[in-house]
């Protein structure tokens, strides 16, 4: 509708296009619609949605250049409440992804997760199911950031999913491998200290970071006495009784 619109009454060439031959040229090109579809839709008065959305439209473009285009969903979100101006935020995050318009961002955006294209990436073995009949079945690994006045800190955590307790963690200023080896090395610490020095049948769940693809990762869970099962999110070690 919105093409028909734009380009009927267009001249190229000498020739004016009209709606019946956009029509005809849309249906041709495996759109089909007839031009009466098109004036009942344009004759029809628009939806108490679309008159909403006009309005609130200027209402976010006037706040977001009022705040010298800094402010995002959130904060325009709560500024037209406070005017009076009753709103979503999903309905303002909405309208201003339709009109480009973001707010500023702090800092660098930090990204954590860095495959390794060169590994490869066999199939997720755990296929989101979280609930493990019995610990030590599923270890769920991860990092992420936290941003602090000195800098941004890194967190590695591994954690059972079958009682959704931390095991292991360990904090950081750098994404290297030895955060991740950090971790695992205190989970699996964790468990011989309680008398665990079994861990067959353990799947060690985690995203498809470089760090956990590594070769020093993988080693140290072979000293534990596991043997590698490499996935894409996951990965599995069939563990018999550790060396240690």
């Amino acid at each position: 509708m919105r093409f028909i619109a734009e380009h009927k009454d267009r001249v190229e060439g000498g020739l004016r296009w009209g709606v019946e031959s956009i029509c005809v040229v849309l249906s041709e090109q495996g759109s089909p619609i007839a031009p009466s579809t098109y004036y009942e839709a344009a004759s029809r008065p628009p939806s108490k949605r679309a008159v909403r959305d006009t309005e609130l439209r200027v209402a976010i473009g006037r706040v977001h250049q009022a705040n010298y285009g800094v402010y995002g969903p959130r904060k325009i979100w709560l500024a037209l409440n406070r005017e009076g101006i009753p709103v979503a935020r999903c309905t303002v995050e909405r309208l201003m992804r339709e009109m480009a318009l973001v707010g500023a961002r702090r800092g660098k955006r930090v990204i954590t997760t860095r495959p390794d294209s060169r590994a490869g990436r066999p199939a997720d073995l755990v296929q989101r199911r979280f609930r493990p009949p019995a610990p030590n079945r599923l270890w769920v690994a991860d990092f992420t950031y936290v941003s602090t006045w000195s800098g941004t800190v890194y967190v590695a955590f591994v954690i059972d999913a079958y009682a959704r307790r931390i095991l292991g963690w360990r904090a950081s200023t750098s994404m290297q491998t030895a955060l991740v080896l950090d971790a695992i090395e205190q989970a699996i610490w964790t468990r011989q200290r309680e008398g665990v020095t079994d861990l067959a049948g353990l799947t060690h769940h985690h995203d498809n970071g470089s760090q956990y693809a590594s070769i020093a990762f993988t080693e140290r869970l072979a000293a534990a006495g596991s043997t590698p099962r490499s996935a894409r999110s996951a990965t599995r070690w069939t563990t018999p009784s550790p060396s240690r």
